[in-house]
């Protein structure tokens, strides 16, 4: 983790580092085990690039902050990271604090790239062309999740939300793909999301799907327990697009409970060699198996380490290379093309999957579906 002293800007040429801002939760709320993968994933290129001479023989140096999941923390690092001078903003990975970071690194010039956040609407306004994404837009993965369901044979769907920007767009995802195809998403817990409510809704609405769009581990955990204890209930799948259980913490917290608990994960069915290689070291890093979002975080520094070298180390340099990469990633190569009427630059097929973790093995992973 870096903190410069001092706020040179990023373009000088001297010598000096070439200055990279990285948001990412490392305090609660925010789900700080992704931070801490999304931060491997980040530190582990960042180091490669400078065992091979870093940018025109400049170290590339990561200016890392805390945004705990919050929106005006998020929003207030990237107004400090501007005033150290970085070339670029990177990471993040809840939507809510991306969103607010996109939007202020477009209206102060500083080019975006977003590591692992899918809403959508990742700006409030159209962006002027400096943000750009790589995890898929929510739109698209949750389409994928919904399609699962059904061919599961899940047409009684019923959520669990807590109220946020990025549940609410999620819901009605899914409710859209579903709807049509003759399934239906009934919302749980209009007010507190109880265990004891919850499961008293799932059986009066005889649902066969819960979906928990909902923190972690409060109050996933406990809903997670209370509707596996419940024996009416005994045939509800419990479901968690948003990726909780993709976290050794969902594992040690739940055990055998929190098995076959299907959620998205932004890997391909199988790595290539980078991706093997960089799995192997993030693993060796972290001293766990690396999540998708140790990935993300090295192909955010992939690409723009990449923009760099081509476009040079200026912010608007920077911003223009977006639609000139094609930029080989652990999960594919990596192109973007413009989003309509947002202005963001999206990685137009990142890999998605359905997956759980396997009631025999909790620790070991399966692959349900591909989209």
């Amino acid at each position: 983790m870096s903190t410069p002293s001092s706020s040179r800007p990023a373009e000088q040429g001297d010598g000096a580092s070439v200055l990279i801002g990285a948001l990412a939760p490392l305090t609660r709320p925010g789900w700080t085990e992704a931070g801490r993968h999304l931060i491997a994933g980040l530190e582990l290129a960042a180091g490669e690039v400078n065992d091979a001479g870093g940018i025109g023989g400049r170290p590339l140096e990561l200016v890392v902050r805390d945004t705990a999941a919050d929106p005006r923390k998020a929003a207030a690092a990237v107004d400090e990271l501007a005033r150290l001078g970085v070339a670029a903003v990177a990471g993040e990975y809840h939507s809510v604090a991306a969103r607010a970071a996109a939007t202020r690194a477009d209206a102060l010039g500083v080019p975006f790239l977003c590591s692992s956040a899918v809403l959508d609407a990742l700006t409030e306004e159209p962006s002027s062309g400096r943000v750009a994404r790589l995890a898929p837009p929510q739109s698209r993965g949750w389409r994928i999740y919904a399609d699962f369901l059904l061919g599961a044979g899940h047409r009684r769907i019923a959520v669990a939300a807590e109220p946020s920007l990025y549940w609410t767009a999620g819901t009605r995802v899914l409710r859209d793909r579903l709807t049509p195809r003759g399934g239906t998403v009934v919302a749980l817990g209009r007010g507190a999301l109880t265990p004891e409510a919850v499961c008293e809704e799932l059986a009066r609405h005889r649902a066969t799907a819960l979906l928990l769009l909902a923190g972690h581990p409060e109050p996933a955990v406990p809903l997670v327990e209370a509707v596996r204890r419940d024996q009416r209930l005994a045939g509800v799948l419990i479901g968690a697009p948003a990726g909780q259980p993709e976290f050794a913490t969902w594992a040690a917290s739940l055990g055998e409970r929190g098995a076959a608990v299907p959620f998205l994960r932004y890997l391909p069915g199988r790595l290539g060699p980078l991706g093997a290689r960089v799995g192997t070291a993030l693993r060796e890093r972290l001293a766990e198996a690396p999540s998708f979002v140790a990935f993300e975080g090295y192909d955010t520094i992939a690409v723009l380490a990449e923009a760099l070298r081509s476009h040079g180390a200026s912010r608007a340099g920077i911003a223009a290379s977006w639609p000139h990469l094609a930029v080989e990633g652990t999960r594919g190569t990596v192109r973007f093309t413009r989003t309509p009427g947002t202005g963001v630059w999206q990685w137009a097929r990142p890999p998605v999957q359905v997956v759980d973790r396997d009631p025999a093995q909790p620790h070991r992973l399966r692959v349900l579906h591909s989209g």
